[in-house]
């Protein structure tokens, strides 16, 4: 119940940085940060702990939200210095307000500025806040960045977490856009080569005729216009290579893949000496490894020297519970990468989300997303600011209502699954209880609460 006042204050105040809800007690239940340029804390390191577990610079009397707790009266552009528990330090302007439900105390919200070198300390005036400051796309993926609430991705998360320790091959199979080079990075983030470099090719980009070449590197004069240029073989010793789309070499060129990993060793273009390589390989490809060698696309001996571990990406059809969460995920993105206020899609487009097989799967999401960012005049994303080529065969599913009543069948579930759940917490003492009864994880659990705007006591 709290957390839904949370939203609405976003639209009451459009110049604010940071925004924190607690109950009664001090426990965080909603976070959210503007300026993660400024404050690097993300909700989920953060909600469900107390305010000065977070804040440990702070005490009962230092925190504006404990003493607003304490007396049950409002405070106003109180400054506040404070240093979070990652060891940061933060100033603050901060509007600290009691949250009365039904004429009962049931927590506190606070809004804040942040002051930085930038804003005078002295005199604090209202501005539309610097968002364009991202994470750098050049900078690595991590573990952190796999948006998901589904236990199959959970599982997924996990193996990755165990086979970044070792130096095994590993081949990813996964369709165009379910996020083959996000899992690599992760990969690679969490391994004892984080830092060593990291390189990465798409194989289907480079002509066959030069691929050989790009991979292990030329000697100068080996043909017309030949030079002393080292291969990714090279460039990635000490790190990883990632390799994507393998399945598009020439066999010849595979054959040569293949005994430079098994060797470890590398001979250029044109050169006579082998050169010692120390790689982990990584590769992709976007069709089922049978159907490959069974059209003589990949080498079996190859298949196998590289798929030592082989994950499998789910296609985002079968991850229906991350639709919407991967779509509020992108809505904070672009939020903050254009300057705008979107507070998420239309039931109609919702609707459509969740019937949509999406091809081109959560690379196409995003890309909907971002587009809908440019044409949109409004809070909501609407039917008119998604692309045109979505209806061209779906237009009729998009507006066709459910003939057994006016809701829609994603709503009736949802209503269903939102009384199996205020079940099954009413049933159990704890979170973790509760979801063991479900058989889902503690994170889903705490995804669907905030989904259905409850309050876990």
């Amino acid at each position: 119940m709290i957390r839904k006042y949370a939203e609405q204050i976003l639209k009451l105040y459009n110049y604010i940085d940071g925004l924190v809800v607690t109950d009664k007690k001090g426990y965080i239940v909603y976070y959210n940060t503007f300026r993660p340029d400024i404050n690097n804390l993300r909700e989920k390191e953060v909600v469900d702990k107390h305010i000065l577990e977070v804040y440990p610079s702070l005490t009962e009397e230092t925190s504006s939200i404990m003493r607003v707790i304490r007396n049950r009266k409002p405070t106003y552009n109180e400054k506040q210095k404070l240093e979070t528990f990652k060891g940061q330090s933060l100033q603050k302007v901060n509007t600290t307000l009691p949250i009365n439900i039904e004429d009962e105390f049931a927590g506190v919200v606070e809004v804040s500025r942040y002051i930085d070198s930038n804003v005078q300390k002295e005199k604090i005036e209202l501005s539309i806040k610097n968002t364009d400051k991202l994470k750098d796309k050049n900078n690595m993926y991590s573990l952190d960045d796999i948006i998901t609430c589904e236990p199959v991705m959970y599982e997924l998360k996990e193996k990755i977490s165990r086979i970044s320790q070792t130096n095994s091959s590993v081949l990813i199979y996964g369709e165009t856009g379910t996020g083959k080079e996000l899992v690599v990075q992760a990969i690679h983030d969490l391994s004892n080569r984080s830092k060593g470099p990291f390189v990465s090719q798409n194989c289907a980009a480079i002509p066959s005729t030069l691929l050989e070449s790009i991979l292990f590197g030329t000697v100068k004069g080996s043909f017309t216009g030949a030079r002393d240029i080292k291969g990714l073989f090279e460039l990635a010793d000490g790190g990883t290579l990632f390799l994507d789309e393998i399945n598009s070499m020439e066999f010849a060129v595979q054959a040569k893949l293949l005994k430079a990993i098994e060797e470890k060793s590398i001979r250029r273009i044109g050169g006579v000496n082998f050169i010692d390589t120390d790689v982990r390989i990584i590769t992709a490809i976007n069709e089922k490894p049978s159907l490959l060698i069974d059209e003589n696309k990949l080498r079996s001996d190859l298949f196998y020297r590289l798929s030592v571990v082989q994950l499998n990406l789910p296609p985002l059809r079968k991850r229906t519970e991350d639709i919407d969460l991967l779509t509020d995920h992108f809505i904070d993105i672009f939020n903050q990468i254009m300057g705008k206020r979107v507070i998420g899609v239309s039931e109609e487009v919702n609707g459509f989300f969740n019937s949509y097989p999406w091809p081109g799967n959560v690379r196409e999401l995003e890309n909907i997303i971002e587009g809908a960012f440019n044409i949109t005049k409004n809070n909501l994303i609407e039917k008119g600011d998604l692309p045109g080529y979505l209806f061209n065969n779906t237009d009729d599913k998009f507006s066709l209502q459910n003939e057994f009543g006016t809701e829609s069948l994603k709503k009736m579930v949802e209503k269903y699954e939102k009384s199996i759940i205020i079940k099954a917490l009413k049933k159990k003492e704890n979170k973790a209880e509760a979801a063991k009864l479900l058989k889902i994880s503690k994170q889903a659990l705490n995804y669907k609460l905030k989904k259905y705007n409850l309050t876990y006591l």
